[in-house]
């Protein structure tokens, strides 16, 4: 066994910085601060000691940095930011640090669609094919039969779609995908649809839940929708602007570049890290699976608003009911999902308690990041918990569910 590395982590000039951080974040966050984190029924016992885990494991080299929070009740009930920004650079971490948030840019993208579906420009069950003609021809496995069912827009919100991702599996479809390199930061949208139309599918769509691009095709989806919009546009409009999420973007802007929490690879690992994409690079492919970057309070007033039944400051993004029936299981008995968590328009949830190795309460719902990220919302509890890093791959699964269950630890009342 490798003997573990040590890192040093926090001088007081550090310390200063980051206090100081904080109390701005509080006063831009979307949510009043609770006086102490027993006040909407938290132990601060049980939330200082994911303080002291996560400075061991900034110690050990396992993580950079990491800013982190609670919200119970309609209150931020803890807010704690540690660690490094940039490592490399000793850098410290700052509550507006923007964060690479990967697959938490598909929740956004699904709230997105489902405003549309509100407006009556589609409905969920209606085929791709109506919007994008050639994701119609797309056919099953390398030998090419055709699919029994055609994929539907709720294929895509649910990942029962048949399209993947490459990296996922050692099959002759996933090598396909690997070897047609998609998606990738150099292609538009529509470019990536017509290269996406040549692949095949896994599955016939509607058998299976298996993770992919799917979400990248609804994005493109939008943008046919609305007559042409890039996609960038479309969120901003729907979304980031009416909860005002400034900071949410698929690129870093000079002016911001100072602010952006860069990628760290454990010395603890042999292995090789995912590559991180360039953030200062606008790309031509605007990943709805996967491209946006974002802060804290940015993600504290998304999640706040669908805490709220999709409304945050007199500013509603989505209908009660929708949010309602988007954050259902929409999977059921097909395979795919680990025991317990099903899947929703958009979302994990959870169907049992038990099963699935992870306390929490049957209908929270969330999602997580590729670079380490992750939030979930339990409506029983009142509860909304956001985890930002950016960390190496193989330790992502783990800190995060590490974070889940000591967070899930500090419900006392």
């Amino acid at each position: 066994m490798k003997a573990r590395r040590v890192f040093a982590f926090a001088a007081s000039s550090m310390g200063a910085s980051i206090a100081a951080s904080i109390a701005i974040a509080h006063a831009e966050m979307p949510l009043p601060m609770a006086k102490a984190p027993e006040e909407v029924g938290l132990s601060s016992t049980q939330l200082k000691r994911i303080e002291a885990v996560t400075k061991d494991h900034i110690e050990q080299g396992l993580a950079p940095g990491a800013v982190m929070l609670v919200a119970r009740r309609g209150k931020i009930a803890w807010m704690s930011v540690q660690g490094f920004r940039d490592r490399d650079a000793k850098a410290p971490m700052q509550a507006d640090s923007i964060f690479r948030i990967y697959s938490m840019t598909k929740p956004i993208v699904s709230i997105a669609v489902m405003q549309m579906v509100e407006e009556g420009k589609f409905q969920i069950n209606d085929p791709v094919s109506a919007l994008l003609p050639e994701i119609g021809q797309m056919k099953v496995g390398v030998d090419g039969k055709e699919p029994a069912h055609a994929m539907t827009i709720q294929d895509l919100l649910r990942h029962t779609s048949g399209l993947i991702y490459g990296t996922r599996g050692n099959d002759a479809v996933h090598k396909a995908y690997v070897e047609a390199k998609l998606p990738n930061r150099d292609i538009t949208l529509a470019e990536f649809v017509t290269q996406l139309s040549k692949l095949p599918l896994a599955f016939s769509p509607g058998e299976r839940w298996e993770y992919g691009v799917s979400v990248d095709v609804l994005g493109r989806l939008l943008e046919v929708a609305s007559g042409g919009k890039p996609l960038h546009d479309i969120l901003a409009e729907r979304v980031l602007k009416p909860l005002g999420m400034t900071d949410t973007a698929f690129w870093v802007p000079p002016a911001k570049l100072a602010r952006t929490a860069q990628p760290w690879h454990s010395p603890l690992r042999s292995d090789r890290m995912t590559p991180r994409f360039d953030v200062a690079q606008q790309p031509k492919f605007e990943s709805g699976g996967g491209g946006l970057t974002s802060t804290m309070s940015d993600y504290v007033r998304f999640t706040a608003a669908l805490a709220n039944g999709g409304v945050l400051g007199g500013k509603r993004i989505i209908g009660k009911q929708t949010l309602a029936f988007m954050t259902s299981d929409h999977v059921g008995s097909r395979p795919g999902r680990p025991p317990g968590l099903g899947f929703g328009l958009g979302f994990e949830v959870r169907t049992r308690v038990g099963d699935s190795g992870l306390p929490g309460s049957v209908g929270e719902y969330g999602w997580a990041g590729n670079a380490g990220t992750l939030f979930w919302i339990d409506p029983k509890e009142q509860l909304v918990a956001i985890y930002m890093v950016q960390v190496d791959d193989n330790d992502r699964v783990y800190l995060r569910n590490q974070f889940r269950t000591m967070v899930q630890a500090a419900i006392v009342d």
